[in-house]
Protein backbone atom coordinates (compact mmCIF):
# COMPACT_ATOMS: atom_id res chain seq x y z
CA UNK A 1 0.00 0.00 0.00
CA UNK A 2 1.26 3.49 -0.90
CA UNK A 3 1.90 5.66 2.16
CA UNK A 4 1.09 9.35 1.66
CA UNK A 5 1.65 12.40 3.83
CA UNK A 6 -0.49 15.46 3.09
CA UNK A 7 0.97 18.56 4.75
CA UNK A 8 -1.85 21.06 5.06
CA UNK A 9 -5.46 20.74 6.20
CA UNK A 10 -7.07 23.40 4.01
CA UNK A 11 -9.82 22.64 1.52
CA UNK A 12 -7.63 21.49 -1.38
CA UNK A 13 -5.24 19.50 0.81
CA UNK A 14 -8.20 17.77 2.46
CA UNK A 15 -9.91 17.05 -0.86
CA UNK A 16 -6.69 15.61 -2.30
CA UNK A 17 -6.22 13.47 0.82
CA UNK A 18 -9.71 12.09 0.16
CA UNK A 19 -8.71 11.31 -3.44
CA UNK A 20 -5.57 9.50 -2.29
CA UNK A 21 -7.56 7.47 0.24
CA UNK A 22 -10.17 6.59 -2.38
CA UNK A 23 -7.30 5.36 -4.57
CA UNK A 24 -6.26 2.93 -1.83
CA UNK A 25 -3.43 4.89 -0.21
CA UNK A 26 -2.73 5.11 3.50
CA UNK A 27 -2.96 8.84 4.27
CA UNK A 28 -1.67 10.88 7.21
CA UNK A 29 -2.39 14.61 7.20
CA UNK A 30 -0.43 17.28 9.04
CA UNK A 31 -1.93 20.47 10.45
CA UNK A 32 -0.89 23.17 12.89
CA UNK A 33 -3.93 23.05 15.17
CA UNK A 34 -4.50 20.02 17.38
CA UNK A 35 -8.25 20.60 17.60
CA UNK A 36 -8.57 20.27 13.83
CA UNK A 37 -6.24 17.28 13.42
CA UNK A 38 -8.04 15.52 16.29
CA UNK A 39 -11.38 16.25 14.63
CA UNK A 40 -10.21 14.76 11.32
CA UNK A 41 -8.98 11.58 13.03
CA UNK A 42 -11.94 11.12 15.40
CA UNK A 43 -14.94 12.34 13.41
CA UNK A 44 -13.61 12.00 9.83
CA UNK A 45 -14.57 15.58 9.07
CA UNK A 46 -12.76 18.86 8.48
CA UNK A 47 -15.26 21.25 10.01
CA UNK A 48 -13.25 24.36 9.12
CA UNK A 49 -13.01 23.83 5.38
CA UNK A 50 -15.24 20.98 4.14
CA UNK A 51 -17.77 20.54 6.94
CA UNK A 52 -20.32 18.62 4.87
CA UNK A 53 -17.87 15.99 3.60
CA UNK A 54 -17.31 12.71 5.41
CA UNK A 55 -13.68 11.71 4.96
CA UNK A 56 -12.57 8.09 4.54
CA UNK A 57 -11.89 6.45 7.89
CA UNK A 58 -8.41 5.52 6.66
CA UNK A 59 -7.30 9.18 6.87
CA UNK A 60 -5.63 10.20 10.14
CA UNK A 61 -4.10 13.54 11.09
CA UNK A 62 -1.37 14.81 13.39
CA UNK A 63 0.42 18.01 14.41
CA UNK A 64 3.78 16.23 14.11
CA UNK A 65 5.14 16.70 10.57
CA UNK A 66 7.92 14.15 11.10
CA UNK A 67 5.36 11.55 12.12
CA UNK A 68 3.21 12.33 9.10
CA UNK A 69 6.14 11.91 6.71
CA UNK A 70 7.68 8.84 8.31
CA UNK A 71 8.20 6.14 5.62
CA UNK A 72 5.99 8.07 3.18
CA UNK A 73 6.20 7.15 -0.49
CA UNK A 74 4.50 10.42 -1.48
CA UNK A 75 4.72 13.75 0.39
CA UNK A 76 2.06 16.25 -0.67
CA UNK A 77 2.52 19.96 0.04
CA UNK A 78 -0.80 21.81 0.34
CA UNK A 79 0.17 25.04 2.07
CA UNK A 80 0.05 28.74 1.12
CA UNK A 81 2.72 29.42 -1.49
CA UNK A 82 4.28 32.30 0.42
CA UNK A 83 4.89 30.17 3.54
CA UNK A 84 6.26 27.01 1.97
CA UNK A 85 9.95 27.99 2.09
CA UNK A 86 9.81 28.54 5.86
CA UNK A 87 8.18 25.15 6.39
CA UNK A 88 10.56 23.29 4.09
CA UNK A 89 13.61 24.69 5.82
CA UNK A 90 12.32 23.00 8.99
CA UNK A 91 11.25 19.78 7.27
CA UNK A 92 14.02 19.13 4.73
CA UNK A 93 15.76 16.52 6.87
CA UNK A 94 12.45 14.73 7.52
CA UNK A 95 11.38 14.20 3.91
CA UNK A 96 12.05 10.54 3.00
CA UNK A 97 14.93 10.30 0.55
CA UNK A 98 13.04 8.42 -2.16
CA UNK A 99 9.61 10.01 -1.77
CA UNK A 100 7.86 11.89 -4.52
CA UNK A 101 7.25 15.46 -3.33
CA UNK A 102 3.99 16.79 -4.76
CA UNK A 103 3.07 20.45 -5.02
CA UNK A 104 -0.60 21.42 -4.94
CA UNK A 105 0.35 25.10 -4.64
CA UNK A 106 -0.44 27.64 -7.34
CA UNK A 107 1.72 30.70 -6.89
CA UNK A 108 5.07 32.39 -7.45
CA UNK A 109 7.25 33.29 -4.47
CA UNK A 110 7.46 36.96 -3.58
CA UNK A 111 10.95 38.42 -3.66
CA UNK A 112 12.58 35.56 -5.54
CA UNK A 113 9.98 34.98 -8.34
CA UNK A 114 10.63 31.26 -7.91
CA UNK A 115 8.00 28.79 -9.01
CA UNK A 116 6.89 26.38 -6.30
CA UNK A 117 8.86 23.45 -7.73
CA UNK A 118 11.99 25.60 -7.59
CA UNK A 119 11.31 26.53 -3.96
CA UNK A 120 10.79 22.86 -3.08
CA UNK A 121 14.05 21.84 -4.75
CA UNK A 122 15.99 24.65 -3.12
CA UNK A 123 14.55 24.87 0.40
CA UNK A 124 13.60 21.22 0.77
CA UNK A 125 16.79 19.92 -0.86
CA UNK A 126 14.73 17.74 -3.18
CA UNK A 127 16.08 16.70 -6.59
CA UNK A 128 13.94 18.11 -9.45
CA UNK A 129 13.34 14.54 -10.64
CA UNK A 130 11.33 13.94 -7.45
CA UNK A 131 9.22 17.12 -7.57
CA UNK A 132 5.74 16.58 -9.01
CA UNK A 133 3.16 19.27 -9.77
CA UNK A 134 -0.59 18.62 -9.73
CA UNK A 135 -2.68 21.30 -11.40
CA UNK A 136 -5.93 21.69 -13.28
CA UNK A 137 -9.54 22.62 -12.60
CA UNK A 138 -9.30 21.77 -8.90
CA UNK A 139 -12.29 23.32 -7.15
CA UNK A 140 -11.96 21.47 -3.85
CA UNK A 141 -15.64 21.17 -2.82
CA UNK A 142 -16.55 19.48 -6.10
CA UNK A 143 -13.61 17.07 -5.93
CA UNK A 144 -14.47 16.26 -2.31
CA UNK A 145 -18.02 15.48 -3.46
CA UNK A 146 -16.45 13.04 -5.93
CA UNK A 147 -17.76 14.87 -8.95
CA UNK A 148 -15.85 13.85 -12.12
CA UNK A 149 -12.65 15.87 -12.58
CA UNK A 150 -9.23 15.61 -14.17
CA UNK A 151 -5.84 17.19 -13.57
CA UNK A 152 -2.30 17.22 -14.90
CA UNK A 153 0.43 15.41 -12.95
CA UNK A 154 3.73 16.80 -14.21
CA UNK A 155 7.35 15.92 -13.45
CA UNK A 156 10.56 16.10 -15.44
CA UNK A 157 10.85 12.36 -14.73
CA UNK A 158 7.88 10.74 -16.43
CA UNK A 159 8.16 7.59 -14.30
CA UNK A 160 7.78 9.68 -11.15
CA UNK A 161 4.72 11.40 -12.65
CA UNK A 162 3.24 7.96 -13.41
CA UNK A 163 3.90 6.87 -9.83
CA UNK A 164 1.95 9.82 -8.41
CA UNK A 165 -0.79 9.50 -11.01
CA UNK A 166 -1.31 5.87 -9.98
CA UNK A 167 -1.59 6.95 -6.35
CA UNK A 168 -4.40 9.44 -7.07
CA UNK A 169 -6.39 7.75 -9.85
CA UNK A 170 -9.98 7.03 -8.84
CA UNK A 171 -13.27 6.50 -10.70
CA UNK A 172 -13.98 10.22 -10.18
CA UNK A 173 -10.48 11.73 -10.48
CA UNK A 174 -8.52 11.25 -13.72
CA UNK A 175 -4.83 12.25 -13.71
CA UNK A 176 -3.04 12.96 -17.01
CA UNK A 177 0.76 12.82 -16.87
CA UNK A 178 3.24 15.15 -18.51
CA UNK A 179 6.76 16.52 -18.21
CA UNK A 180 6.11 20.26 -18.66
CA UNK A 181 6.51 21.41 -15.06
CA UNK A 182 7.07 25.05 -16.06
CA UNK A 183 3.88 25.36 -18.10
CA UNK A 184 1.80 23.44 -15.59
CA UNK A 185 2.90 25.70 -12.74
CA UNK A 186 2.51 28.95 -14.67
CA UNK A 187 -0.99 28.03 -15.79
CA UNK A 188 -1.97 27.40 -12.17
CA UNK A 189 -0.39 30.60 -10.86
CA UNK A 190 -1.47 33.14 -13.46
CA UNK A 191 -5.07 31.93 -13.64
CA UNK A 192 -5.56 33.21 -10.07
CA UNK A 193 -4.70 36.72 -11.21
CA UNK A 194 -6.97 36.50 -14.24
CA UNK A 195 -9.71 35.16 -11.96
CA UNK A 196 -9.44 38.33 -9.88
CA UNK A 197 -9.85 40.44 -13.03
CA UNK A 198 -12.90 38.47 -14.18
CA UNK A 199 -14.37 38.79 -10.70
CA UNK A 200 -13.91 42.56 -10.82
CA UNK A 201 -15.80 42.67 -14.11
CA UNK A 202 -18.59 40.62 -12.55
CA UNK A 203 -18.70 42.92 -9.54
CA UNK A 204 -19.03 45.94 -11.79
CA UNK A 205 -22.02 44.34 -13.49
CA UNK A 206 -20.27 43.74 -16.80
CA UNK A 207 -21.40 40.94 -19.08
CA UNK A 208 -20.10 37.78 -20.70
CA UNK A 209 -18.40 39.51 -23.62
CA UNK A 210 -16.18 41.39 -21.19
CA UNK A 211 -15.43 38.31 -19.12
CA UNK A 212 -14.70 36.18 -22.18
CA UNK A 213 -12.32 38.87 -23.41
CA UNK A 214 -10.43 38.89 -20.10
CA UNK A 215 -10.22 35.09 -20.04
CA UNK A 216 -8.94 34.89 -23.61
CA UNK A 217 -6.41 37.68 -23.30
CA UNK A 218 -5.40 36.33 -19.90
CA UNK A 219 -4.60 33.02 -21.51
CA UNK A 220 -2.50 34.87 -24.09
CA UNK A 221 -0.54 36.56 -21.27
CA UNK A 222 0.05 33.23 -19.61
CA UNK A 223 1.26 31.63 -22.83
CA UNK A 224 3.64 34.53 -23.53
CA UNK A 225 5.23 34.13 -20.11
CA UNK A 226 5.37 30.38 -20.59
CA UNK A 227 7.10 30.72 -23.95
CA UNK A 228 9.72 33.03 -22.41
CA UNK A 229 10.44 30.47 -19.69
CA UNK A 230 10.59 27.44 -22.00
CA UNK A 231 7.14 25.91 -21.43
CA UNK A 232 5.39 23.73 -24.00
CA UNK A 233 2.71 25.90 -25.69
CA UNK A 234 0.37 22.91 -25.84
CA UNK A 235 0.14 22.90 -22.04
CA UNK A 236 -1.90 26.11 -22.07
CA UNK A 237 -4.53 24.53 -24.32
CA UNK A 238 -5.07 21.72 -21.81
CA UNK A 239 -6.31 21.09 -18.30
CA UNK A 240 -3.50 22.99 -16.58
CA UNK A 241 -4.04 25.98 -18.86
CA UNK A 242 -7.44 26.84 -20.23
CA UNK A 243 -9.17 24.17 -18.12
CA UNK A 244 -8.00 25.63 -14.82
CA UNK A 245 -8.57 29.14 -16.12
CA UNK A 246 -12.21 28.46 -16.98
CA UNK A 247 -12.97 26.92 -13.59
CA UNK A 248 -11.30 29.75 -11.68
CA UNK A 249 -12.85 32.55 -13.71
CA UNK A 250 -16.39 31.20 -13.99
CA UNK A 251 -17.19 29.37 -10.76
CA UNK A 252 -18.63 31.04 -7.64
CA UNK A 253 -16.59 28.43 -5.72
CA UNK A 254 -13.41 30.17 -6.88
CA UNK A 255 -11.86 32.18 -4.06
CA UNK A 256 -10.04 34.47 -6.52
CA UNK A 257 -13.13 35.22 -8.58
CA UNK A 258 -15.18 35.84 -5.44
CA UNK A 259 -12.52 38.18 -4.05
CA UNK A 260 -12.47 40.06 -7.36
CA UNK A 261 -16.26 40.43 -7.34
CA UNK A 262 -16.08 42.29 -4.05
CA UNK A 263 -13.31 44.54 -5.36
CA UNK A 264 -15.47 45.30 -8.38
CA UNK A 265 -18.31 46.25 -6.04
CA UNK A 266 -16.13 48.95 -4.54
CA UNK A 267 -14.62 47.32 -1.47
CA UNK A 268 -10.92 47.70 -0.71
CA UNK A 269 -8.57 44.75 -0.36
CA UNK A 270 -8.43 45.30 3.40
CA UNK A 271 -12.23 45.36 3.63
CA UNK A 272 -12.57 42.11 1.68
CA UNK A 273 -9.95 40.37 3.83
CA UNK A 274 -11.65 41.62 7.01
CA UNK A 275 -15.04 40.39 5.82
CA UNK A 276 -13.90 36.97 4.54
CA UNK A 277 -10.95 36.36 6.91
CA UNK A 278 -8.95 35.00 4.01
CA UNK A 279 -6.79 36.21 1.14
CA UNK A 280 -7.02 34.81 -2.37
CA UNK A 281 -3.79 33.40 -3.81
CA UNK A 282 -3.88 35.86 -6.72
CA UNK A 283 -3.77 38.79 -4.28
CA UNK A 284 -0.54 37.41 -2.84
CA UNK A 285 1.10 36.31 -6.08
CA UNK A 286 0.12 38.98 -8.61
CA UNK A 287 3.14 41.15 -7.80
CA UNK A 288 5.63 38.27 -8.01
CA UNK A 289 4.13 37.14 -11.32
CA UNK A 290 4.44 40.66 -12.71
CA UNK A 291 8.05 40.85 -11.45
CA UNK A 292 8.78 37.54 -13.19
CA UNK A 293 7.25 38.82 -16.42
CA UNK A 294 9.20 42.07 -16.35
CA UNK A 295 12.45 40.22 -15.62
CA UNK A 296 11.86 38.22 -18.80
CA UNK A 297 10.64 41.09 -20.98
CA UNK A 298 7.05 39.81 -21.17
CA UNK A 299 4.09 42.20 -21.46
CA UNK A 300 1.22 41.21 -19.13
CA UNK A 301 -1.24 44.14 -19.08
CA UNK A 302 -4.07 42.38 -17.21
CA UNK A 303 -1.67 41.23 -14.51
CA UNK A 304 -0.25 44.75 -14.35
CA UNK A 305 -3.77 46.14 -13.93
CA UNK A 306 -4.60 43.71 -11.13
CA UNK A 307 -1.41 44.69 -9.31
CA UNK A 308 -2.41 48.35 -9.64
CA UNK A 309 -5.82 47.64 -8.09
CA UNK A 310 -4.60 45.31 -5.34
CA UNK A 311 -1.42 47.10 -4.28
CA UNK A 312 -1.83 50.70 -5.43
CA UNK A 313 -5.51 51.41 -4.93
CA UNK A 314 -6.48 51.87 -8.58
CA UNK A 315 -10.23 51.66 -9.11
CA UNK A 316 -11.30 48.58 -11.12
CA UNK A 317 -13.18 50.70 -13.67
CA UNK A 318 -10.03 52.76 -14.24
CA UNK A 319 -8.11 49.52 -14.78
CA UNK A 320 -10.63 48.65 -17.50
CA UNK A 321 -10.25 52.04 -19.19
CA UNK A 322 -6.46 51.70 -19.21
CA UNK A 323 -6.64 48.24 -20.78
CA UNK A 324 -9.06 49.40 -23.49
CA UNK A 325 -6.96 52.46 -24.32
CA UNK A 326 -3.81 50.45 -25.01
CA UNK A 327 -2.47 50.58 -28.56
CA UNK A 328 -4.10 47.93 -30.72
CA UNK A 329 -2.02 44.88 -31.64
CA UNK A 330 -2.59 41.83 -33.76
CA UNK A 331 -4.56 38.99 -32.10
CA UNK A 332 -1.47 36.77 -32.19
CA UNK A 333 0.49 39.17 -29.98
Amino acid sequence: MTRCAVLGTGSWGTAFALVLADAGCQVTMWGRRAELTDQITRTHRNGDYLPDIELPASIVATTDAAQAMRDADVVVLALPSQTIREHLMQWADRIPAQAAVVSLMKGVELGTTRRMSEVIAEAGRVAPERVVVVSGPNLAPEIAQRQPAASVVACVDHEMADRVAHACATPAFRPYTGTDVVGTELGGAVKNVIGLAVGMAEGMGLGDNTKATIVTRGLAETARLGEALGADPATFAGLAGVGDLIATCMSPLSRNRTFGVQLGQGRSVAEVIAATRQTAEGVKSCQSILDLARANGVDMPITEGVVAVVHHGLAPDEMGRRLLSRARKAEAD
